[in-house]
Order: C-alpha cells, then structure tokens, then sequence
C-alpha cells in the first residue's frame, strides 16, 4: 500500500499552504495498492516532536479519520475525506496543519487498511482508534513531511 502526496515528496518540506503559516488546509493524498482484503481505512496524521514541556508524550494528533473506504484513490486538498472523525490534539474533528513552536518537526500521515469497519463513537481519540484496531491491520504506509516556521 502506498501513500503519497503531489504537495510534497516523502521526507520533504510540507509546502507552508498547508500549515498555520498559510491556509492552514490539508495536502492532497494519493492511495494506491489498497489490499483486496481490506474493508475500511485509518488516516492518522501525528507529530511525535512537540516539546515536553508542551505536551509529556512529546505528541500532537493532526487529523484523525477512519472508516474511510478502501477503495478511496485521492484525498483532495482542503477537503476532509468521508469517514468518520476523531478528536485531534487541538480538540478539533478536522485537520489541523502544522504549527511547530520551536524547530523543525516531522509530521507523520499514516494509512492504515484494516479487515473490519471500527465501531467506535465519531469524536473518539486516537488511542481509542489504535485499540479498536489493534490485529485487524492488513497493510500500512507512511508519508513523512518536514516544516519549519519561518523558513
């Protein structure tokens, strides 16, 4: 499975558009190679860098979304894909683009294919999602972009 964007190449710079430095909307995503098998799709976007002194696990949840179809090929810009949503960091049920405090932080999107629809509330965070899936992941890929305000 593959998870690609044409804003920006995997280990790149996520274009300053698509973060609180611009329009603050999401990149376009391309799916590809989406098992057979799979019934349902996760979209998880993280960023593993934020200063301990902001957050003790050093994470922010960006966008959180599952029960996407598994036949979904393209996530628009700016647009929110259909499935159901969860609460991000910033308590929003939407993307939120990156707005690193202090330096340069990777910004992980994560597509996960799963072999069951999750029967979780709309609203619930990601460590509820990472339960609810837990051994029903059939495939998975990453796409890391790289940002820094003001360069």
């Amino acid at each position: 499975m593959k998870l690609t964007s044409p804003a920006f190449n995997n280990n790149g710079k996520i274009p300053s558009l698509f973060t609180c430095d611009g329009a603050n909307k999401s990149p376009s995503l391309e799916i590809s190679d989406v098992p057979s098998n799979a019934k349902s799709l996760v979209l998880l976007m993280e960023d593993p860098d934020v200063p301990k002194k902001i957050r003790a696990d050093g994470m922010w949840d960006h966008w959180i979304v599952w029960n996407l179809s598994p036949t979904t090929k393209k996530i628009s810009e700016g647009s929110e894909p259909l499935g159901v949503h969860g609460k991000t960091t910033s308590e929003t049920m939407a993307y939120v683009g990156p707005c690193p405090p202090d330096k340069e932080h990777r910004y992980f999107f994560k597509l996960f294919a799963l072999d069951i629809l999750l029967n979780i509330p709309q609203g619930s965070t990601k460590d509820n999602v990472l339960a609810a899936m837990k051994s029903h992941v059939v495939a998975e890929a990453v796409l890391m972009g790289k940002y820094e305000r003001g360069k």
